[in-house]
């Protein structure tokens, strides 16, 4: 089968960015767009993507904030080769660039690539998070959605590298899960700011939206919900404007 046919071409952010992904295995979704516009990334610093895939999320906030870098950290070398390709066509190669690393791997591994101790201003991650007991068959989506026990106490530790003194974490995770952030993020970081995101009004959240500074001693704040779309299953205006028109989620603002 041709490379062309394994892959499509698909915009998100109506269309401000487009994106050659895999047809099988992990596709792009709600959550890289929500976790690039929950990010403070200012115009002037350095974003580190983890585990960046095609680079939905890094090419995201790179559309969004003029001025910002963004390096794309991902382990599979054919996705790493489709995110090149996105930030080429998206006319970004001047401010994007990508890198085959594990988030596991060494700090030498990551300062041979040009990422250094105190190196980011702003880390954005979407790791795995579904347990490693019931993976999928399909390696690539084995790789983006299969976490072991430790999987989010080792990305922190990198996390925790990579930022300068009072850098920014965000990462979206499950909200069950929201327990094992909190005590994960528990020593190293604080600020912590969490929106929980809802499929529709009066329903549970099926993901939180975690944003926390590295050192901080402030204390933990709980946003309002944020709610994808209305009882009749249409998206709502909040939603909309964040997902197809590029908004930030202004409350993860300092």
């Amino acid at each position: 089968m041709a490379a062309e046919a394994r892959t499509s071409d698909d915009a998100v952010l109506g269309g401000r960015l487009v994106l050659r992904q895999p047809r099988k295995g992990h596709r792009v979704g709600h959550d890289a767009i929500l976790l690039a516009a929950a990010s403070s990334v200012r115009p002037g610093g350095h974003v580190v993507d983890l585990g960046a895939g095609v680079g939905a999320a890094g090419l995201a906030a790179a559309r969004r904030v003029k001025d910002v870098t963004v390096t794309l950290v991902e382990i599979d070398a054919s996705l790493l080769a489709l995110a090149e390709e996105n930030i080429a066509r998206n006319d970004l190669r001047g401010r994007v660039r990508a890198v085959c690393l594990d988030v596991a791997a060494s700090p030498a591994a990551f300062a041979a690539a040009g990422l250094r101790p105190g190196s980011a201003d702003h880390v954005l991650m979407n790791p795995p998070f579904n347990a490693a007991h019931n993976p999928s068959p399909d390696r690539r989506r084995r790789l983006a959605h299969s976490a072991s026990r430790d999987t989010l106490a080792r990305w922190l530790r990198t996390v925790a590298r990579l930022l300068r003194p009072t850098g920014a974490l965000t990462l979206i995770w499950r909200a069950d899960g929201l327990d094992a952030v909190l005590a994960s993020l528990a020593g190293g970081f604080g600020a912590i700011a969490v929106l929980p995101v809802h499929p529709k009004p009066d329903t549970t959240a099926v993901r939180v939206l975690v944003r926390a500074v590295k050192a901080s001693r402030a204390p933990l704040s709980l946003l309002p919900a944020f709610v994808l779309a209305d009882a009749q299953g249409r998206p709502t205006e909040e939603a909309e404007a964040v997902l197809r028109e590029g908004a930030a989620l202004p409350l993860f603002w300092d």
